[in-house]
């Protein structure tokens, strides 16, 4: 090696040496900003599938939307007009169908790839390894499911609006409560998935006699009033039908008490904050401090 070569390489393991963080910086920054990394994490291993993402948070909903609100809603509004509280089929049924794509996608991230972070490709564990802290994880984990529900939402109610069913000029606001529909459901369901060890089908008992039964009795397809007894508890719990009569409220005016429409951004929060609560506590007892 001439000498010329020697110095140009030291020189440059020397500015490389320079720009470096001493491990006690990295260290803080870690502790300080570590959600914000696993989320940047989560959202490239995301960005590797986005095709699919797209197809299914927003493509599946649209597909909903046009064959009930446009195919169906033509006959629908033909023998049953008043019915939906002076709107067309469509109006009613766009809100609902916005919730429901963001608790659906809710269903999926916080199953399966938390079961992996823990078990099958135990990605937790390295962040762990680093000054993370288990809660960090699991905020970081929120952190880019959420914003996938934001942009989901968005798109979706874009859509939503070219079609003509968000009249009102506050519709904008229902993309803000899908996201909170969605942590509403998902984060109670991760605190669950970070509980189990040994996948059983417990996930799959989870989408059969929750998750549907919550899409289709939560008002989703008609008013929850015309539901008998028997079965009108279920929308009462659950977030798809505080969400849907929320965001009905902000679409296109819906008339509700208003004592009502705070309950329904109380019960929202409550699960969200419950389930935030329950899933930080799991992940500590799993990982540990």
């Amino acid at each position: 090696m001439t000498e010329s070569g020697g110095s140009a390489e030291t020189a440059g393991l020397t500015a490389a040496t320079a720009r470096a963080h001493s491990p006690e910086t990295s260290a803080a920054r870690a502790r300080r900003w570590g959600s914000f990394y696993f989320a940047e994490q989560v959202l490239r291993v995301m960005w590797g599938y986005a095709w699919s993402i797209l197809m299914y948070s927003v493509g599946q909903p649209v597909a909903y939307l046009f064959a009930m609100g446009v195919g169906l809603a033509t006959l629908v509004d033909a023998e049953s007009a008043g019915v939906f509280g002076g709107v067309s089929y469509l109006t009613f049924i766009a809100p609902a169908l916005l919730v429901s794509a963001a608790v659906m996608t809710a269903a999926n991230e916080f199953t399966f790839p938390v079961m992996a972070g823990f078990k099958w490709r135990r990605t937790y564990y390295g962040p762990h390894a680093s000054p993370l802290a288990p809660e960090q994880i699991a905020a970081g984990h929120i952190m880019a499911v959420t914003l996938r529900f934001l942009v989901q939402s968005a798109i979706y109610f874009g859509a939503v609006a070219l079609f003509g069913a968000s009249p009102a000029g506050w519709g904008w606001v229902s993309v803000l409560v899908a996201t909170v529909a969605g942590l509403s459901f998902g984060l109670p369901l991760m605190a669950y998935s970070a509980s189990i060890k040994d996948d059983k089908g417990q996930f799959a008992l989870v989408m059969r006699f929750i998750v549907m039964p919550l899409f289709l009795f939560s008002g989703t397809f008609f008013p929850l009033d015309t539901l008998p007894l028997a079965v009108r508890w279920i929308g009462w719990i659950s977030p798809i039908w505080h969400g849907t009569e929320l965001g009905r409220v902000f679409t296109y005016g819906y008339q509700e008490p208003p004592l009502l429409t705070v309950v329904h951004v109380v019960v929202l929060v409550a699960l969200a904050v419950l389930g935030w609560f329950l899933t930080k506590r799991q992940f500590v007892k799993r990982m540990g401090q």
